[in-house]
């Protein structure tokens, strides 16, 4: 879970000529408080998983990776540690790595140190402050590769820098299973404009893989409370940013797997029949009722193909751990 729009309408992301002016950055002219006003004036009620990544938000997620319970993220790791080199020989030499929802920046490194010569590394991500300290430790570590940050929300339209003259592929990194936190209909449209995007490259994709309930319920609900308290950030970043009284222990976490659609669904809910004010507006909650905060998808492999080719995306390898828990997808983009 890295963060999507919430929007159940399809976008076209990251193909505009130029970038979108800048939303102020605190307040009702903020995205922030625009969007969390109209989530939470909607029934039912919900907020974009994309505002969870503040600079405490980032912190949280990053403890939560390294949680017992959470094993997305050391499984992907280990399947990248594993077939670096294979993944290396689909890529090439001399290539452009964009990474969307890039973090810490933890798992480029593993695909940075085998690949052959790569010329430039672009890791887009919502919260600036995280990204640029990331970024200056990869810069610090690898001395020749061209590091460009770039503070975007990626699922809203925005510029990419030229390609480097003389570069071999670019190639899109998408670790993590974001996917999964977009709807059916975001992650083919997605997957559609980064198909256009990296043409002649390819798009190296984590996706986390449908499996026992019991173990995806105690992947999010972990016994430190930490995703608890990761979730409740969103409603900290509220009052610190926009002035609204949430008051945090008036609301649970709850996460939980809905089967039919095969995914995890994360919530928060309101403890008692309460009122909260938010931008100049009194927001009255019931007992029991919720705000939606994230959905994550899982997938089959079979699945991920389909929707895959659908985009317009060629089908290459695939690899998964021995449990096949998860998987990571060579996907190449067509000339």
């Amino acid at each position: 879970m890295r963060f999507s729009s919430s929007s159940s309408a399809p976008f076209n992301a990251f193909e505009a000529a130029a970038q979108e002016p800048k939303d102020d950055e605190e307040g009702e002219g903020s995205s922030f408080g625009r969007e969390l006003l109209a989530g939470l004036k909607s029934r039912p009620r919900s907020i974009s998983p994309k505002f969870f990544y503040d600079a405490a938000g980032s912190r949280l997620f990053d403890a939560i990776c390294e949680l017992p319970e959470y094993y997305p993220t050391r499984t992907e790791l280990s399947i990248l540690t594993r077939h670096a080199g294979e993944i290396a020989q689909q890529i090439g030499p001399d290539a452009e790595i964009i990474e969307f929802g890039a973090g810490s920046l933890r798992k480029v490194r593993l695909l940075l140190d085998a690949l052959k010569t790569p010329r430039r590394f672009v890791p887009i991500d919502i919260s600036g402050e995280h990204l640029e300290q990331a970024a200056q430790g990869l810069r610090a570590d690898y001395a020749g590769l061209d590091v460009q940050p770039l503070v975007a929300d990626y699922t809203r339209a925005f510029s990419l820098p030229p390609k480097p003259e003389g570069s071999g592929m670019r190639v899109g990194f998408f670790p993590g299973s974001t996917l999964g936190n977009f709807s059916p209909a975001e992650a083919l449209s997605f997957l559609q404009s980064a198909a256009r995007v990296l043409r002649g490259g390819g798009l190296l994709l984590g996706v986390d893989l449908v499996k026992d309930p019991a173990r995806l319920h105690a992947a999010y609900n972990d016994a430190q409370g930490i995703t608890a308290r990761f979730n409740l950030n969103l409603l900290a970043r509220a009052n610190a940013e926009l002035g609204a009284n949430f008051d945090l222990a008036g609301f649970a976490h709850t996460a939980f797997y809905n089967a039919p659609h095969q995914r995890i669904e994360m919530h928060l809910v309101s403890r008692s029949a309460q009122t909260v004010n938010l931008l100049g507006e009194s927001l009255h909650f019931a007992e029991a009722e919720t705000i939606h905060t994230e959905n994550s998808h899982k997938f089959t492999v079979e699945g991920l193909r389909t929707l895959a080719a659908r985009a317009g995306f060629g089908i290459g390898p695939v690899w998964t751990d021995p449990e096949r828990l998860f998987s990571v997808h060579w996907l190449p983009a067509a000339q």
